[in-house]
């Protein structure tokens, strides 16, 4: 005996009002993101822009290659202090296939950064198409760059803590051209973002001094992987134990 046709009609009438209900629910979570953006942007002094489609493409590494951006949503920008002086920021939501995987909080330097570092998450599943150099652990993270020797000259033990400290919700962050960049949850509200700003900021200040003499208590502090890395001589290891 068949299904009767007026059954399979009510089936198609559930499943188009769930559709209807989803595609509700996500508008709505759409336009609370965008209100909560705009007004933190108002508070903060900061200009807001619904969306911008030339932005993401100034980057091409962390989590705007992973999910291939399409599109920046909610787009905040303005500046911010650091312990080394004010410098222009940007939040914005990255657009792909039509969700929001992902917020991108930048941090400009003044200088630009000559190589591409990333520092994924050991949980992020962050394999790509194109993935720069896997370089090994750094800390609580997986560092990657397109120029290993650039690279190691970059990661000092003051970066690897940094990043260390930004937290689980932080899937990758990441230095291209002249910006310190991280992505966070799509659900990360204003005092999150906040507290990522600042976290971003002591990360700028940390390869991109605004005073350019070399601190001698700083050198040789540059990270090396525990398991290559060659043994200390008896002077430095008595050093570091007094240390």
């Amino acid at each position: 005996m068949g299904i009767p046709a007026w059954i399979w009609f009510v089936i198609a009438a559930a499943a188009l009002l769930a559709g209807l209900g989803l595609l509700a629910a996500d508008r709505a979570r759409e336009g609370s993101r965008n209100r909560e953006r705009m007004r933190w942007a108002d508070l903060r002094g900061w200009e807001f822009v619904e969306e911008d489609e030339r932005l993401p493409r100034q980057w091409t590494g962390g989590a705007i290659g992973y999910f291939g951006a399409e599109a920046a949503v909610n787009v905040v920008g303005g500046s911010t202090f650091t312990s080394d002086g004010r410098r222009p920021v940007f939040v914005f939501d990255i657009e792909s296939d039509g969700q929001i995987p992902a917020v991108i909080v930048a941090v400009r330097c003044n200088r630009v950064h000559q190589v591409l570092v990333e520092l994924w998450l050991a949980s992020v599943p962050f394999q790509r198409a194109e993935m720069p150099e896997l370089l090994g652990p750094v800390g609580q993270r997986y560092a990657f760059a397109d120029d290993a020797e650039g690279a190691r000259a970059v990661i000092t033990q003051d970066l690897v803590d940094a990043a260390d400290a930004l937290g689980g919700d932080v899937g990758v962050a990441w230095l291209e051209n002249e910006w310190v960049l991280a992505s966070v949850a799509p659900n990360a509200g204003p005092s999150r973002l906040e507290r990522l700003l600042r976290d971003l900021g002591e990360i700028a200040d940390i390869v991109d001094p605004f005073d350019e003499a070399v601190d001698p208590a700083h050198e040789g502090r540059h990270w090396q992987n525990p398991a290559t890395a060659p043994a200390a001589a008896p002077a430095e290891q008595h050093q570091q134990a007094g240390d």
